[in-house]
C-alpha cells in the first residue's frame, strides 16, 4: 500500500474538500485517463486495487501513471471506546480527490484495451469518473 515515508506531523484534521480540482486536471503523461466527479477521500487500499486491476487487464503492457498520492492520515479511536480522551491513533492513509482531478493515466495500448481496463479499475473506485482520452490522439 502507498503511504509516505515520513510526514512532519503525526495527525491531521479532515478539512474540508471545496471548489474544483485545479492542478491534476489536465492529462500530462498518457493518452487515455479517468477523471473523478466527486469530491472524497481515496484510500491507499481502494487505490492499489483499482491499479491491480488495471494492469492485470492490459497484462502489463503499455505504460501506467497514478497521479494521487495518499498523503493524508486518517484516524479512528478503537471499537466500544468513550467518547473524549483524545484524538485516535492513525489508521488509513488517504488522497483527498476534488472533482476533475486524474487518477490514472495510461499509454502504449490500443483505445479499446485501455477504456476496458479503466472501467475495472474505475469499478473498485469511490467515485464517480470519466474516460477522457487526448484530444489529438490517432490509433
Amino acid at each position: 500500500m502507498l503511504q509516505p515515508k515520513r510526514t512532519k506531523y503525526r495527525k491531521q484534521q479532515k478539512g474540508k474538500i471545496k471548489g474544483l480540482a485545479q492542478r491534476g486536471s489536465q492529462l500530462a503523461f498518457g493518452s487515455f485517463a479517468i477523471k473523478t466527479m466527486d469530491e472524497g477521500f481515496l484510500t491507499s487500499r481502494q487505490l492499489e486495487a483499482a491499479r491491480v486491476a488495471l494492469t492485470r487487464f492490459m497484462k502489463r503492457e503499455g505504460k501506467v501513471w497514478i497521479r494521487v498520492f495518499p498523503d493524508k492520515p486518517l484516524t479512528r479511536k478503537p471499537a466500544e471506546v468513550r467518547m473524549g480522551k483524545g484524538k485516535g491513533a492513525p489508521e488509513l492513509w488517504v488522497a483527498v480527490l476534488k472533482p476533475g482531478r486524474i487518477i490514472f493515466e495510461a499509454e502504449g495500448v490500443p483505445l479499446a484495451t485501455a477504456q476496458e481496463a479503466l472501467r475495472l479499475a474505475a469499478q473498485k473506485l469511490p467515485c464517480r469518473t470519466k474516460f477522457i482520452v487526448r484530444p489529438d490522439y490517432t490509433e
